[in-house]
Formats: structure tokens, C-alpha cells, sequence
């Protein structure tokens, strides 16, 4: 794609181009880290980072930048093409989506495809090799599967959803539109419930269902369990890394984010823009308030307020673990000045 041509393109998205300037109409290719981007790519820089020496030293044929008149005079020195943008981030995630926009498979059904009794196709559908697509299930309009995906009995899946090689969808499940479901994710698998007897662990049947809203992703490797009655429910535009196991009966709100291997126990509560960073773990019915961000490591095990920065084990406060973390490492300093004056370690 020409230069130009991916300006114009630029010009009808969400990152507000203010400015442009284009030294030479050349072929846009690919994107590039700015240290490492070459002719015929393009790369970008965000607002007071530490990679602006780089822009000096770019081979790249387009520089995304903010609206900071030194970049740009940098830019213009050295005769680089460069697009000035509110959001330079969104605006380079925005060109990707353009370049690769064609690479998308045909349509059409596989001919290694099992595909059940009563199941309906939307229009324009792509099923890849050796998919199975079980009896009663629905399939929007748009929906690309890709080969080895596995699909219940009565999953109802929605438009414009993308679902990568190996994942399954379990039994009555529920995805509505614009979805990005990665491989060898489980979605509606059967939640951990055993009931102790004294002959051993009795078995909760899990007849349950999962309920994906729009624009949701879920990462290689994730499961979202299903519980024994009701649902477990994923808000629209959420987030989910790889390696993430959400339990029974959790309720994740809108928009939140899930970085990898957090786990979230059954019946727990994630209110919306909720963050939670790598290995954060949330107890069994834990509520956790609109915009709280959690740290990586943190163990939510009590209800946390909205809003809140939290961190550590058990959570508290991001600025108080900050300070327990200070004296932390003094303590053996601390318990050798207790006992130079004879008081009793605790």
C-alpha cells in the first residue's frame, strides 16, 4: 500500500490525525519497532518515550509521532515522511489492521468438516480442516473457524467472530458478536465442584452455561468454566490473556483486563475496567469494585472497594505494600538492633 493511500485510511479512524507530512510516496509493507524498522516500513513513538534518540537513526519510510515539535523538527531534518497523531499507539495498531487486513482465509466450508444435524450457518462463513461442529448449534454470519475447533451441542455463536485452531466451545455456551477466541482456549468446561462423603468426593454435576458479550478475546490456553446452575458471564470488550482459568459462576464485568495466569475462583465478582496484572489470584465470592487495579502477584482475598490500586498478599493498598515492602528487607537490621538491647524478637 502507497503511503498516501495509507494516510487517507488513517484519516477515517479513532487516533485524530493532526498533521502530515510525506517526503516520498513509497510502499508501506509491514510495521516496525522504531530501533529496528527498514525502508518500506513504518514505525511510531509515543509522548516522552525512551526511544526517542531512535527517531535519529530510523531507516523506517513512515514515523508516527505525537504532537511534539522536536520529533518533528528531527523528522524534518532528516527528510523522514511522518503523521502527527492525538494517539500515535492507536494509530500505528490501526495501520496493522490495514496492512494485514487481506490476510484472511476463503470462504467456504472444508471439506474434512463434520458438521452436525440442525446446525445453521450464517452467511459468508469459513470452517477450516477437521472442525466439528455439533448437532442444534448455531453459527453467525462472518464467523471464521479455523481448523481442529471443536463446538458442542446447542452453542450459539454470533457474528464476525474468529475462532483459532483447537479451541473448544462446550455445550450451550453462549458468544455473541466480534469475538476473538485463541487457540486451545475452553470455553464452558465443567466447573470444579466435588461434594466430600465418606466414601470419597461425590461429583457436582455442572449444568451451567458460559455467556461471552461482544467484543470479547480470550487467550491461548484460557478456560472459563462453567457452574453447576446459572452462568458464568464475561462482559463486553474484556480482555483475557493466555494461561487464565476463570472459575464457576465469576461474573467479569465490562472492558476489564486479565493478564496471564491470574485465576479467579467460583462465584467471584469483577466489577467493569477491572486490571488485573500476571498471577493476580481472586478468592471464592470476592467482590471487586469498578476500575480496581491489582499488581502482579496480588491475592485478592476480601471484598476491595472501587477504584483502589492494590498489591501483595493479602491485598492492601499500592503506596502501604510500597512501605511494608521498604522495611521488609531491613529486618534483619531491625532484629539485630532488638537484640543488641535484649527485646524479645517477635
Amino acid at each position: 500500500m502507497l503511503l498516501s493511500q495509507l494516510i487517507n485510511s488513517l484519516k477515517k479512524g479513532d487516533a485524530e490525525l493532526i498533521d502530515f507530512a510525506i517526503s516520498q510516496d513509497t510502499e508501506i509493507k509491514k510495521g516496525a519497532s522504531i530501533e529496528n524498522a527498514q525502508e518500506n516500513q513504518l514505525t511510531f513513538l509515543e509522548k516522552n518515550s525512551y526511544l526517542t534518540v531512535h527517531l535519529s537513526t530510523t531507516n523506517a519510510s513512515l514515523a508516527i509521532l505525537p504532537n511534539d515539535e522536536e520529533l518533528i523538527n528531527i523528522a524534518k531534518e532528516r527528510r523522514l515522511s511522518w503523521a502527527i497523531f492525538e494517539n500515535p499507539k492507536l494509530a500505528f495498531a490501526e495501520s496493522l489492521d490495514i496492512l494485514n487486513s487481506s490476510i484472511d482465509p476463503l470462504l467456504g466450508i472444508h471439506k474434512t468438516a463434520v458438521i452436525g444435524k440442525g446446525v445453521k450457518l450464517g452467511k459468508g462463513i469459513s470452517i477450516g480442516a477437521n472442525v466439528c461442529i455439533a448437532d442444534n448449534s448455531i453459527i453467525g454470519e462472518n464467523t471464521i473457524i479455523r481448523a481442529g475447533v471443536v463446538i458442542y451441542e446447542g452453542v450459539k455463536i454470533g457474528q464476525s467472530n474468529y475462532l483459532h485452531s483447537n479451541c473448544v466451545i462446550h455445550r450451550k455456551s453462549i458468544l455473541g458478536n466480534n469475538c476473538i477466541i485463541h487457540s486451545n482456549a475452553v470455553i464452558g468446561s465443567e466447573g470444579f465442584g466435588f461434594i466430600p462423603t465418606k466414601k470419597g468426593w461425590r461429583k457436582m454435576p455442572q449444568t451451567g452455561i458460559v455467556m461471552i458479550d461482544n467484543d470479547v478475546e480470550i487467550g491461548c490456553n484460557s478456560n472459563i468454566d462453567r457452574p453447576s446452575v446459572g452462568k458464568t458471564f464475561i462482559g463486553a470488550g474484556t480482555k483475557i490473556d493466555n494461561l487464565v482459568q476463570i472459575g464457576h459462576g465469576v461474573i467479569i464485568g465490562q472492558n476489564c483486563a486479565l493478564a496471564a495466569q491470574v485465576g479467579i475462583a467460583g462465584g467471584a465478582i469483577l466489577g467493569n475496567g477491572v486490571i488485573l496484572a500476571g498471577q493476580v489470584g481472586v478468592s471464592n465470592r470476592v467482590k471487586v469494585g469498578d476500575g480496581v487495579v491489582a499488581t502482579s502477584k496480588c491475592g485478592i482475598i476480601r471484598d476491595i472497594e472501587p477504584g483502589q490500586v492494590i498489591s501483595g498478599f493479602p491485598a492492601m493498598p499500592n503506596k502501604l505494600w510500597l512501605r511494608c515492602s521498604a522495611i521488609f528487607k531491613k529486618l534483619p537490621e531491625i532484629a539485630k538492633t532488638f537484640r543488641k538491647f535484649k527485646i524479645k524478637e517477635l
